[in-house]
């Protein structure tokens, strides 16, 4: 398994205060993804968290799980899944509305990229408080995934995503306890 060092990830990390309003600390991975060591060792880590399981179809959250998880299915030898905000997919496609602090959101997945039975990973780079990765899980189960697990390169843990997402096997590389 290769080894991952959170301190040298966290390093590579840009924090940037007051984005995108005054009292956040915005965690930018621009700067991880332009160092290619670190870049292709957090692909091949993840990749070996889940390589012996048989992953069928790894999902990527708008937009930035596109990054993460469009080279971790090219390194596990299986299918990428978008998941995308309303009205971006030409097809037909299922939708989970989710709540957000002040109003709702949606995600939308092509209603035949996952079929019954196909084991999923589910990849983005920040689990915050867990919205979107909750409505991503209830997409793949609409359309009868087996959700293996879910794989975040950041997890900012004093927001507690992690709540949301009980039941699943869920990593991150890199936690944040405190903004």
């Amino acid at each position: 398994m290769v080894a991952i060092n959170e301190e040298k990830l966290k390093s590579l990390i840009r924090s940037v205060p007051d984005f995108p309003k005054k009292g956040i600390v915005f965690r930018d991975i621009t700067t991880l993804l332009k160092d290619k060591v670190a870049f292709s060792e957090t692909i091949d880590y993840c990749a070996d968290l889940y390589k012996s399981v048989g992953v069928d179809k790894v999902v990527g959250v708008e937009s930035r799980g596109f990054i993460f998880g469009s080279p971790l299915a090219c390194r596990l030898g299986c299918g990428f899944v978008p998941v995308r905000k309303p009205n971006k997919l030409p097809a037909e496609k299922v939708r989970c509305e989710y709540q957000l602090e002040y109003g709702t959101d949606a995600l939308e997945m092509h209603s035949d990229a996952i079929a019954k039975g196909e084991k999923v990973l589910i990849v983005d780079d920040v689990l915050a408080t867990g919205g979107t990765s909750e409505a991503t899980t209830k997409l793949v189960k609409m359309l009868g995934g087996e959700i293996i697990g879910l794989v975040f390169i950041i997890e900012l843990a004093f927001l507690h995503g992690r709540d949301r997402l009980k039941g699943y096997d869920v990593h991150s590389l890199i936690s944040y306890s405190a903004e």
